[in-house]
């Protein structure tokens, strides 16, 4: 029976280490450093971000990591889906040239990710598969292309009218 006590305080300590790294590196990637006279907080992610290209890879690359750091101990599909849907809209946001590089002061998805961790873990909140997320983000994304197909079909048709006309 003491191995197992032994088993679990070394799992909780470790959980506790992950935490404690997570809390600290979300903090310096989104939210360590303030603006002097204002409550407007900012972290690294977005100074790096202000390296062309290397800079988006760089965060997506860290802000991974620690989803994967955070789903070490079991945490549901539904959390991982949705921390990793912050990473990307994170870097799809500062993918966007020049206005993504203001985003990526405001779309804090590190801070988010550990909000949503605490929540998991601590008030037992988005459990689940997580499969209403995904099918939601399956239909949105056929909406999206069945829309530029639309709007391209409708251009076309447009232009053929045009040149019909003159010709």
């Amino acid at each position: 029976m003491k191995v197992r006590e032994n088993k679990y305080k070394i799992h909780e300590s470790r959980i506790r280490e992950d935490f404690e790294l997570v809390e600290s590196l979300s903090s310096l990637l989104d939210n360590k450093f303030r603006i002097p006279g204002t409550n407007f907080r900012f972290g690294i992610d977005p100074v790096i971000n202000l390296i062309p290209y290397l800079g988006d890879f760089i965060g997506f690359i860290m802000s991974t990591s620690l989803v994967l750091i955070m789903t070490r101990y079991g945490v549901s599909p539904k959390v991982v889906i949705k921390m990793l849907l912050n990473v990307i809209l994170d870097t799809i946001i500062g993918g966007i040239p020049i206005l993504g590089k203001f985003g990526d002061f405001f779309y804090k998805a590190n801070e988010k990710n550990y909000a949503l961790l605490k929540a998991h873990y601590l008030e037992g909140k988005h459990n689940g598969s997580g499969i209403g997320i995904i099918i939601t983000i399956l239909l949105v994304f056929f909406l999206v292309i069945f829309l530029i197909f639309f709007v391209i079909y409708k251009l076309l048709v447009w232009s053929y009218e045009i040149l019909e006309s003159v010709f």
